[in-house]
């Protein structure tokens, strides 16, 4: 439920949320902010979206739950009641009367007093069970905050993964050459992400290390991907195998792809590898394989991230391929 609340016609007070509560027939104080699960401020015009569900306490509980944490919020910042009401434009009378749990606030000076405090209207307004799970999620890194998501919402997630997926690994794992065997057998394109950063900067990879460094290859990568992401609904994407080091464009992935990590064993990505540079067996560096365990140690964690995982070691490509097409319909089938 959606509540569009101007102050031109009336600031609304948590009291009178109450009796809107009796209008619709509902338990009182059902619809207190607290249950609110967007709070949007634009100049005088406040849009509210909240569930309407059952009350924890009634509407003295709830202000003198407000006014503590306003109170302890200003004393944590060790600002007096002066400072505050010339911060957020509120006067002290009404201030201390808020904070002894007196005063019936409005919507429009509780945002006004929390932008002063440096908090958002949740964090004052939240029931108790949800207040610290605010203020741990506002702690939280992008890696954190991404896969609560995840684990809150996963039917929103989905869609904006719409039906893009990414294949990520280390080099040698069989994304380009499975990545578009696969992308045939289900039917749609399949993009290098190697190749769109190349025509954004008109030159290959190695020019462009060469010139802009490994901070402006990676500027060009998160670039490109955005550019796939928004150019495509249904696409195969093969992508480096570092990009997962790179934190704000690993989330782009993993927020607008599904994922899949294509593992081998060390022996299998050398061999392939080699295959690659055309190399004779022997032509590597002996301890290449040993470096590829310490890469694949560092970077584990991130990989096993990924939406799904197929291993290929000992498989043939034919085999590989069909594997891969099977994981990669199922992920972009939609599910009911």
């Amino acid at each position: 439920m959606t509540l569009a609340l101007s102050g031109g016609c009336g600031d609304v007070c948590n009291r009178e949320l109450a009796q809107i509560d009796a209008a619709f027939g509902l338990d009182a104080c059902a619809l207190q902010p607290i249950y609110l699960s967007s709070f949007v401020a634009d100049g005088d015009h406040l849009s509210i979206t909240f569930d309407t569900v059952e009350a924890d306490a009634g509407a003295d509980d709830f202000l003198a739950r407000v006014g503590h944490r306003v109170r302890v919020a200003r004393k944590g910042m060790r600002l007096s009641r002066r400072v505050l009401s010339e911060r957020s434009g509120v006067s002290q009378r009404y201030l201390a009367q808020l904070e002894m749990g007196e005063g019936n606030v409005s919507l429009a000076l509780l945002l006004r007093i929390a932008q002063a405090l440096g908090l958002r209207v949740e964090q004052l307004v939240a029931a108790e069970p949800l207040a610290p799970v605010i203020a741990l999620y506002d702690r939280a890194d992008s890696v954190t905050r991404q896969r609560v998501l995840e684990l809150l919402d996963p039917g929103s997630l989905r869609a904006a993964r719409s039906a893009r997926v990414a294949l990520i690994g280390l080099r040698g794992a069989g994304k380009s050459t499975l990545g578009k065997r696969s992308a045939g057998l289900v039917g749609v394109p399949f993009v290098e992400l190697r190749d769109e950063i190349e025509a954004m900067a008109a030159m290959p990879v190695t020019e462009i290390l060469a010139l802009y460094g490994q901070a402006g290859y990676r500027q060009l990568e998160a670039r490109a991907l955005a550019q796939v992401a928004d150019r495509h609904e249904r696409v195969v994407l093969a992508v480096a195998g570092g990009i997962v080091e790179e934190p704000d464009t690993f989330e782009t992935l993993l927020t607008r792809f599904h994922t899949i990590w294509l593992t081998a064993s060390p022996e299998d990505h050398i061999a392939r590898v080699r295959a690659q540079a055309r190399q004779e067996p022997g032509e590597d560096d002996p301890r290449a394989t040993q470096v590829l365990r310490q890469i694949l140690a560092s970077r584990e964690a991130l990989y096993a991230r990924a939406s799904d995982r197929l291993e290929t070691t000992g498989q043939s490509v034919e085999q590989s391929g069909s594997a891969l097409a099977k994981a990669i319909d199922r992920l972009m089938t939609p599910r009911p």
